[in-house]
């Protein structure tokens, strides 16, 4: 008890020396039920940046033997956003959800710049504000400061706005290259699993085939590479969820909190190299996250349509916010219910009580028996497969009222599709529209339903990526 003590009244130093930035607005920065708030479900809602700087946090050029040491290149001064995670934790924090937003994302940039890629919203806004104060005499301190907290604004607003309102990011984590070496160092490593053998010159991976343990400058390899890697940026995605999903697994597994040697190291590196959204009170945080298990930590991406070339910005992926709005609204609105309930506490039907009735609203030839085999053999009762009258871009599954729990748990089944209520539906029985976003990747996420296994996708298609859960080692390529 004494030591446990002693870790917990240790992090609270880290609400006195960490680095902050001002970029939530008060009201939404408040406890959950605070003015101005618009969870989901009361929940914390956290964008977590990776920035691509080969600068310290005062905006000085790290060593060049720093930058040797974590095959970081040149220090350009890009201030590129590669790594964007939103991290959905319910009220009661025993369980999160992590969506990843790719790099490449052709968006609408808030702050009136146009469509460009999402990784270059925080860059855009930090650029232009620089200059204008540039312009007005501003000294350089003040000119580092007031930009990088410009341009962190514009990058929350551009997600919140993908999002279609589905979320209010009520805090904000930013690591760079540094600050990673600097955290997995104090860590002490982690376990990661590759498909296949890889190496890559340019981040400086190499690295064998299966299991392995990593840390310091391999593990900030292992989640910049993307060359050489069948799915590119989507597959160092997968790498980065996958590693992140093991630093946690170690952290609760662990107890870190009475290890006070890396509990010290831990509370250093971040002190030294981690800026956080200010008014953020960590050791609270913490304290509300006891309940949290490795097995309850999920990551999704967001859903991306095919490459498309752009004259100003090269190679794109092409976004539809309606989809990514659906994608995460109907992944996170019940997740704070117990398993076999719905976030109303309401039980939930078992798959094998309910009738599925499937309708190819694709174009695509016996799509809909396709997708009806698949909803039986996980336990669905058989319907017809049908011809729908019209074409839908999006899938959709109408339920009858009463039922959209169900129709909810089955949306789960493929990727977040949307539900909806129609009222000439019969209960239990549910009628599924696969509209041409359908993959047949995103109904084997799970193929043997165990915990911490999964299918990789397409690094085009438009269904979201599978899940990879932090409950078990993932191999991933």
């Amino acid at each position: 008890m004494v030591v446990t003590w002693y870790g917990w009244n240790f992090l609270r130093t880290l609400d006195q020396g960490t680095a902050t930035t001002d970029v939530i607005a008060a009201q939404v920065g408040e406890e959950p039920g605070g003015v101005g708030r618009k969870p989901l479900d009361g929940a914390v809602d956290i964008l977590m940046v990776g920035i691509d700087s080969r600068v310290d946090m005062q905006g000085n050029p790290l060593a060049p033997e720093v930058l040797d040491l974590l095959s970081g290149g040149v220090a350009d001064g890009e201030m590129n956003t590669d790594t964007m995670i939103l991290v959905h934790i319910p009220v009661d924090g025993t369980r999160a959800r992590a969506f990843s937003f790719p790099r490449d994302s052709y968006v609408e940039i808030a702050d009136g710049f146009g469509k460009h890629k999402l990784n270059s919203a925080f860059a855009r806004q930090k650029n232009t504000v620089a200059e204008e104060l540039a312009a007005q005499g501003a000294d350089q301190t003040r000119i580092n400061t007031e930009s990088t907290t410009a341009g962190r604004k514009t990058l929350i607003k551009t997600i919140e706005n993908l999002t279609g309102g589905a979320v209010t990011i009520d805090r904000y984590a930013e690591v760079n290259l540094a600050s990673f070496y600097e955290v997995t160092k104090a860590i002490g490593g982690v376990e990661v699993c590759v498909n296949q053998a890889t190496s890559d010159y340019k981040s400086g991976a190499n690295f064998v085939a299966g299991p392995q343990t990593i840390e310091g400058a391999l593990a900030l390899s292992f989640v910049r590479q993307r060359e050489g890697l069948p799915g590119g940026d989507l597959d160092r995605i997968a790498r980065q969820q996958a590693f992140i999903g093991a630093l946690a697994k170690k952290v609760l597994s662990t107890g870190m909190l009475t290890n006070i040697d890396q509990l010290d190291a831990l509370v250093s590196a971040v002190q030294k190299s981690v800026v956080l959204s200010a008014g953020w009170d960590i050791t609270t945080f913490a304290e509300q996250m006891q309940g949290l298990v490795s097995g309850n930590i999920e990551f999704r991406t967001i859903p991306v349509g095919d490459t498309m070339d752009t004259y100003g910005d090269g190679n794109v992926l092409q976004v539809d916010p309606a989809k990514v709005k659906n994608f995460i609204k109907n992944l996170a609105s019940d997740e704070s219910a117990a398993p076999g309930t719905s976030a109303s506490n309401t039980p939930v039907t078992a798959n094998d009580k309910v009738t599925v009735q499937v309708y190819n609203a694709s174009g695509t030839a016996r799509l809909a028996a396709t997708v009806l085999d698949t909803l039986v053999g996980k336990g669905y009762l058989r319907g017809q497969a049908l011809s729908a009258a019209t074409l839908l871009d999006s899938t959709v599954i109408r339920y009858a009222p009463g039922d959209k729990a169900v129709a909810e748990k089955l949306s789960k089944e493929l990727a977040g599709a949307a539900v909806e209520e129609d009222d000439s539906q019969t209960r239990n029985q549910l009628s599924v529209y696969v509209g041409s976003d359908y993959n047949p990747v995103q109904d084997r996420s799970d193929p043997a339903g165990t915990p911490g296994t999964s299918v990789p996708g397409s690094p085009t298609s438009s269904a979201a990526p599978p899940a990879i859960t932090a409950g078990g080692l993932v191999c991933v390529n």
